[in-house]
């Protein structure tokens, strides 16, 4: 417990989880701080580019391997099967209907691409190394639970027309976040070390920074999604914070059956508690233009995040140090 409590002090304390605070605050009080959309894209841009090259990179140290495919499919299963948990809780707690619960359970079983980057920044000050080929795996999580929270809200009978199912399946296959980082994983792949001696300044030395800015961004975003809180009531708002533990847990019994080490499995437990709040909302606008975007995406962004930020990334790296070691 003291080793919790350790790591969740020097997370809240660190510059990127204080800049989310700042822009959390500044949202509140309705500053007029903000920061441009092209501007904002352009931070996301990069951080999906870095942490995608420096995966790459890394697996091109290692090679194809075994843990990689068995980390791919842990990821895929996990992304197919968590919005079925979720949706589950939901129907039985909330008073959500059915196609806004089932739109909610996707971003479940999907993953947000910047709790990773902060999951992963979080391991390595703690000491834990976790393998390049988890941002393949983080890709890979991105479409399934797309697919799942169709089924759930009966979409395959009753689903979009022809023209609108064809915008689909473009926007989950071509879904911007998922090309740039497979994109720029090949990439580092393909060039490795050499690649990596030549990007090192602009990959490396300045990602930190960037990740500031991003983050004061997010934080202003997730203060002006809270108007779905009240739609959601009490127990939707403890879902925001109990599925994300439940998806880590399901993610760490993946991980001890595949035999993975302490950082791939710290890695794997914070893809399986994040929520997805960009490629899964794009989906379901198209998809189920029906189910409620304010209630989804406060849940995703405005609680779930804040939460895995605050005291998801510690809770799970210190349970994959305890239980595996390392």
């Amino acid at each position: 417990m003291t080793d919790v409590l350790s790591l969740a002090l020097a997370n809240l304390t660190s510059p990127a989880v204080l800049f989310f605070a700042l822009g959390v605050l500044a949202g509140v009080v309705r500053s007029d701080l903000n920061i441009p959309q092209a501007v904002a894209k352009g931070l996301a841009l990069y951080l999906m580019m870095a942490i995608g090259f420096k995966g790459g990179v890394e697996v091109s140290k290692a090679g194809l391997t075994t843990e990689l495919l068995l980390a791919a499919g842990s990821g895929v299963l996990l992304s197919f099967a968590m919005p079925l948990v979720a949706y589950a809780l939901l129907r039985a707690f909330t008073q959500l209907d059915r196609t806004t619960a089932a739109a909610s359970a996707a971003h479940y079983g999907s993953i947000s691409v910047v709790t990773f980057v902060a999951g992963s920044e979080f391991l390595q000050l703690s000491g834990l190394v976790y393998s390049g080929h988890m941002v393949a795996v983080l890709a890979l999580m991105e479409t399934p639970a797309i697919l799942t929270g169709l089924l759930l809200a009966g979409a395959s009978s009753k689903g979009p027309d022809p023209s609108a199912r064809g915008e689909l399946v473009r926007e989950v296959a071509l879904n911007g976040s998922v090309v740039l980082l497979m994109g720029a994983f090949f990439i580092g792949w393909i060039s490795g070390e050499p690649g990596m001696v030549r990007l090192e300044p602009f990959v490396v030395d300045l990602f930190q920074g960037i990740l500031c800015l991003f983050l004061l961004d997010m934080g202003l975003v997730a203060a002006r999604r809270l108007s779905g809180a009240k739609k959601l009531g009490v127990p939707g708002a403890l879902f925001g914070v109990i599925m994300p533990p439940i998806g880590a847990m399901a993610a760490l019994g993946l991980a001890l059956v595949t035999g993975m080490g302490a950082g791939d499995a710290a890695a794997l437990m914070i893809l399986g508690g994040s929520a997805s709040y960009i490629a899964v909302p794009a989906a379901m606008r198209i998809a189920l233009p029906d189910a409620d975007p304010s209630v989804y995406l406060t849940l995703s962004l405005a609680i779930t995040f804040p939460f895995n930020l605050a005291i998801g990334i510690p809770l799970y790296t210190a349970v994959a140090r305890a239980i595996i070691g390392g």
